[in-house]
This record gives structure tokens, C-alpha cells and sequence, in this order.
């Protein structure tokens, strides 16, 4: 990507006026991740004017701004991470905006100018819509479409929200909006667009999207935002999960349907890009970046430290896996599945979403091919997290004689598996060693996270990781 800007309005001119305000206002951002270490600099990548700032109305610039900060940046590089912003830019902000105001520019071709969040302006989220609606070029931005969208739709900001944005438009559609831009075609318009070519529903298909990037010299575009289909009435699984567990009820079927779901989806990719076998080679580099990643946990964590040697010959065994067996093979996944990546519609069908991956990770990783089971066994802890998540009171799971959260969680994950194995044809707890080392991976980034962000949660995954590192605690085999 090169700095550009789509009018006359010079964007040498632009970004150092905006720089005081963005320092501020910037680190302050949920899907912000350079959080605990300073902004040393700001480099424009483009300026476009989705919406000419010098009329009466509300303007709209859209911005790639890379940031630069001292220290890993979780896969930047050395120039920095690059953010998505759009500005809305007013004369005088309406109290209703007050919440999005970013500050009052003081000098630069902005001077005198309020900027503010624009995707809480209605007016121009409803302008982003159009511009989708209508596909084409505009400055180094691109629009495209696969069907046709209605207009009028009214937009409101999703509030539950962490490394990106989304509005979701008259209950019809969603428009994710990345924040953290990565060079390279996101997994979240990628996947989903293969699995509606592969003729799999189980995943929202794609609507439209915008993108930078991608022109001349074989170079890839960088997904900006994609549109989905709203789906209206459905339930998350995470939250449906907590009210059986509040209700002291059973969620196995639940979890089986969801096993089946993942299983379908899993198979779709499967038949839609390539795969390959995990031989000795490719083993042997995800097992060194396990250990890599559990030394770096231990050294942090030091509890984590008596269950190394133990975590470790969980890695280890995944050496075993060789290009003879067949069943070892890898393929482009969900890589972030959990139960909050689920949605239940009123019909009781499971849908998937959210392709993304895990944020923080190179868009490289996210895109490289791994086992199936990476994904069975992030949904495995998140069923463990689901059963510690109620606290205990009279009629709840381990209350007065009733089963307890770990029974309901081992019972869930077992019907989960059982799911899988019926649409898949094989079942994730017949590669054993595969499972256990991909859940204690997830096991030890959990301990990590919980230290650092929520130590009351450290025993939530400490308990997994007392399992996992015991000698026998190989999953058992599908009978």
C-alpha cells in the first residue's frame, strides 16, 4: 500500500494535524492492540474522502494510518501496525455524537473542525452502505458485491465488540469493519466466500466487501470490511450454554448438532482449498512452536513451571504423526472457534462465524493450513470455561447432589466429538495425541492471558493444565 489521497485536500498536510488527537484518542480504542506501549510516530498510508469535508453536512475521511511503537508489536514489523479510521468531520458536533468526539483540529486542512468516530454517525454509516451498494473504485478503495442490497436500511453500532467494529443495518446485515489491517486477503471474506462457492450454509455468505491494495505487480489486497447477512432471533452458543447451565440443565444435544455443524464446515473447506499431510517436518515445526510458546508462558507465569515436563511430552508426542498416516492431514480451519463464535437460530440450526482467526497472530499464520482438531479443541476449553463460568448456588450444576460443572462440560465435550465423528466420518478423539497437544497449547496461551488480564480466572485453565499434564491424559479413543 502507498500514500494516496482521492481528492485535492494534500494529505502531507492532513495526518500531523490530526497526530495530537490521534495520540490521545487512539490508545483509548478496544480493538486498539499496541496497548502498554507508547506511539513514537504516525506514517499515512491513504487518505480518502468518502464524503467532501467543505460542505455545510458532515464529512467522511476514511484513513490507513500505520503506527509506530516500541518493542514487539505482535506482527506489524518494523514499520509499525496499520489501523482503519473513519473520521467524520463537523463544524459543530451534536450532542447526540458527543460520546464520538475525537477533538478539534487546530491548524492543517481540517483546522477548526471537530473529528469524530464516524461509524457512530448514522448519516454516514448509511453513506458506507451506499458505497457498498453501489461497487466500483474510489481513490485506492474498492467496493464489490455479489448481490443486489436493498437501500434505506437504518445502521446501529454493535457495542459488543473488541479487535474491530460492526454495524449492523435494519436487521438485515452486519458490516464488520476491521480495524488492525493486515496485507493480504482477510480470513473472514476468504473462508466464507469458499464455503458459499463449496454450497456449505452453515457459514453466513458474503455480500459485499471493500478492500485496499491488490493492483499491479501480483500484489494482494488487504480486506477493509466485508458485509454478511444479519441473523436475526439467533442466539449465541456461549450465552445458551450459561442459561442451560443456570437452569441446571443438560446441553449435550446442544453440543452434538454443534460437532456436526463444525464437522460440515471443516468438510466444505476441505473440498474447497487445498490440503496437505502433516509429516514428520511440518510436526516437528509445530511442535517447536508449542514449546517455544509454553517456555515463554512458564517464564511469565510460574505456576505454569512444575507442569513444564509434562505439557512439553504432550508436544512431543505429536511427533509421531508422519505422512504415512493419512489421518494427519491439514487444512485451512476456523482458527478461533469457540462457543461465542456460534449462532442458534430460532429453528435450532448452528451457524459459524467470525473466520478471522486470532487477531493478535500474523494474517501468514492465521492462513496457513493446520489439523482440524486445532479447531475441536478450542472448543473443547471453551465448553471447560462455559461449566467454571456459573457461580455455585442452590439448583446449579455441583449444588446440593446435582451433577457437577466438570461432569456437565466432559459430558458436553464428549457429545461434541460424537457430533463431529457422525458428520465427519472420523471422529477428533481418534488422534488422540493431536487433540491433547492442541488443547494444552490452548490451555497454556489461556494461563497467559488470565495472568495478565484477569487473574481471577487463572484457575480456569490452571485445572486444564493439571489434567493435561498428567501422564494418562491422552483423550480416549472413539470406541
Amino acid at each position: 500500500m502507498s500514500e494516496t489521497a482521492s481528492t485535492a485536500r494534500a494529505p502531507v498536510a492532513l495526518l500531523p494535524s490530526l497526530v495530537p488527537l490521534l495520540h490521545e484518542w487512539l490508545p483509548r480504542q478496544r480493538w486498539f492492540a499496541g496497548k502498554g506501549r507508547p506511539v513514537t510516530g504516525f506514517t499515512l498510508v491513504s487518505a480518502t474522502e468518502l464524503l467532501p469535508v467543505d460542505t455545510t453536512g458532515p464529512g467522511l475521511v476514511h484513513l490507513l494510518v500505520r503506527v509506530q511503537q516500541p518493542g514487539p508489536n505482535g506482527g506489524g514489523g518494523a514499520q509499525g501496525d496499520c489501523y482503519q479510521l473513519l473520521l467524520g468531520v463537523r463544524t459543530h458536533l451534536p450532542p447526540g455524537l458527543a460520546h464520538a468526539r475525537i477533538g478539534r483540529v487546530a491548524d492543517g486542512p481540517l483546522a477548526g473542525r471537530t473529528v469524530y468516530e464516524g461509524l457512530s454517525d448514522p448519516r454516514l454509516a448509511a453513506l458506507l452502505m451506499e458505497r457498498l451498494r453501489t461497487p466500483g473504485p474510489l481513490g485506492p478503495l474498492r467496493f464489490a458485491r455479489t448481490a443486489l442490497i436493498p437501500d434505506g436500511l437504518t445502521p446501529r453500532v454493535l457495542d459488543a465488540e473488541q479487535s474491530n467494529s460492526s454495524l449492523v443495518y435494519g436487521d438485515a446485515f452486519i458490516l464488520k469493519v476491521f480495524r488492525r489491517v493486515w496485507s493480504g486477503a482477510n480470513p473472514d471474506l476468504e473462508l466464507p466466500l469458499a464455503l458459499a462457492r463449496a454450497g456449505c450454509e452453515r457459514v453466513p455468505a458474503p455480500v459485499a466487501w471493500y478492500e485496499t491494495g491488490g493492483s499491479g505487480r501480483g500484489g494482494e489486497a488487504s480486506t477493509l470490511g466485508v458485509l454478511q447477512p444479519f441473523l436475526r432471533g439467533s442466539q449465541d452458543g456461549w450465552q445458551l450454554a450459561l442459561d442451560a447451565l443456570a437452569a441446571g440443565r443438560e446441553f449435550t444435544e446442544e453440543a452434538r448438532a454443534l460437532g456436526r455443524a463444525t464437522a460440515e464446515v471443516h468438510t466444505a473447506l476441505a473440498a474447497a482449498l487445498p490440503t496437505v499431510a502433516l509429516g514428520r517436518p511440518a510436526a516437528e515445526h509445530l511442535v517447536d512452536g508449542m514449546n517455544r510458546r509454553l517456555e515463554a508462558a512458564a517464564q511469565a507465569v510460574p505456576a505454569l513451571l512444575p507442569y513444564v515436563p509434562g505439557l512439553r511430552a504432550a508436544f512431543d508426542a505429536v511427533g509421531d504423526c508422519t505422512e504415512d498416516n493419512l489421518a494427519c492431514r491439514a487444512q485451512r480451519v476456523h482458527g478461533d472457534l469457540h462457543l461465542g463464535q456460534t449462532l442458534r437460530s430460532p429453528d435450532g440450526s448452528w451457524s459459524v462465524i467470525d473466520f478471522e482467526g486470532e487477531p493478535a497472530k500474523p494474517l501468514t499464520e492465521r492462513r496457513r493450513p493446520q489439523p482440524p482438531v486445532r479447531d475441536v479443541a478450542g472448543m473443547l476449553r471453551s465448553f471447560d470455561y462455559a461449566a467454571a463460568s456459573l457461580p455455585q448456588s442452590p439448583g446449579s450444576p455441583g449444588a446440593d447432589g446435582a451433577p457437577s460443572p466438570a461432569a456437565w462440560a466432559q459430558r458436553c465435550r464428549d457429545a461434541y466429538c460424537s457430533g463431529y465423528a457422525e458428520a465427519a466420518g472420523t471422529d477428533p478423539r481418534a488422534e488422540p495425541a493431536l487433540l491433547r497437544a492442541y488443547e494444552t497449547d490452548k490451555a497454556v496461551y489461556e494461563v497467559l492471558y488470565e495472568a495478565r488480564h484477569r487473574p481471577d480466572w487463572l484457575p480456569v485453565p490452571m485445572a486444564a493444565i493439571r489434567r493435561l499434564a498428567a501422564p494418562s491424559a491422552a483423550p480416549e479413543r472413539a470406541g
